[in-house]
Parts: C-alpha cells; structure tokens; sequence
C-alpha cells in the first residue's frame, strides 16, 4: 500500500466486506441498539481527554489574544470583556465535553467537538482547530456507520425511509388532491 492508503486506512477503516473470508462478527439488532445508544470506553476516553485540553487551550488562546491586544501599535480586534465572555463560552464547551464523554452520548459529544474546533477556527488557531474538527467527524461517522448497521440488522435498504415489505404510511395509500387546484372554465 501507498502512505497515503495507510494513512487512510488508519485513520477511517474501511466498511468490511463479506467476500474477504474473514468472519465478520454478527451482532443481534439489540446489542448494536445498545451500541448506539451509548459509546463504547474508547470513544469515551477520547472524550474525557478532550475535555480538560479544550480547556487549557481555551485559556491559553485568550490569554494570548488579550496579550496581543495589549501590546502597543498593535490593532485591536475585541475589548478584554469580551474575550472573556468567549473565554467563557469556551469553558462552558468543555463542560459540555465531559458531560457528554461522563454519560457516553456519542453523537452529541462528536457535535460538541466539531463545534468547539469550529470556534477556534474562526478566531484563527488552525493548529488547535483541525484536532478537535477531526475528531468530531470521527464521532459522527462513527454514529452514522453504527446507524447503517442497525437498518441492515432489521431489513431496511439503507437509503430509503420506507421498509423492505413494502408497506406504506399509515396516512393512506393516495396522496392528497392539492388546495391549489383550479378547475378549467
């Protein structure tokens, strides 16, 4: 394999296929239930981690941006006050991080991640932001693929809303005749 591939298939594992030979592990509709529903330790360490280092580097970034603001000749780009009403925003972000990674709730901690990274973006601290981004992204597929492999489990194509067996809603089997209709003179 290239680098790039290693690094790809490090990073995000491929779906598995049933034509490699291996056994792939059959899991019942309630464990992948269960699955999906809470987090496994990985993912919640990953999030206990997070946690307390979005806020250290949240003190940090303000810190450094106050310092800059200071400094004379230099361009001011927000009072004190309020980086420090984003400081506190960014703290109330990493509570929220370990609140999330404590109860095991993959998808909202992986959004709380994206947006914590997202905000460090948009005040120019790439180096800080792609982390947290990433990891983010990773909660999300993760949840998502964890999704797909549930609907598999209970018969449904991935893609639509509707059940293998063809039944439909329960709102009747015609569409509704439009309002808007206005019959010819």
């Amino acid at each position: 394999m290239t680098r790039w591939e290693r690094i790809k298939y490090t990073l995000v594992r491929p779906d598995e296929e049933e034509s490699d030979g291996a056994p792939s592990e059959e899991r019942t509709v309630e464990q992948l239930r269960d699955h999906l529903r809470y987090a496994d330790d990985r993912e919640r360490a990953v999030g206990l981690i997070a946690a307390p280092v979005s806020a250290a580097v949240s003190f940090g970034i303000i810190t450094a941006l106050i310092d800059r603001d200071r400094t004379p000749g230099a361009k001011v780009v927000a009072s004190v006050s309020t980086l420090k009403e984003l400081l506190v925003v960014l703290l109330a972000l990493s509570v929220l991080m370990l609140v999330t990674a404590l109860w095991r709730k993959r998808l909202f901690l992986g959004l709380v991640l994206a947006i914590y990274g997202v905000s460090l973006f948009q005040l120019g601290w790439l180096g800080f932001a792609i982390p947290f981004v990433l990891a983010g992204a990773w909660y999300i597929v993760r949840q998502f693929r964890i999704q797909q492999a549930l609907r598999k489990a209970e018969g449904e194509e991935p893609g639509s809303s509707r059940p293998k067996d063809g039944s439909r809603s329960s709102n009747g089997s015609r569409p509704r005749q439009s309002k808007r209709y206005t019959p010819p003179r």
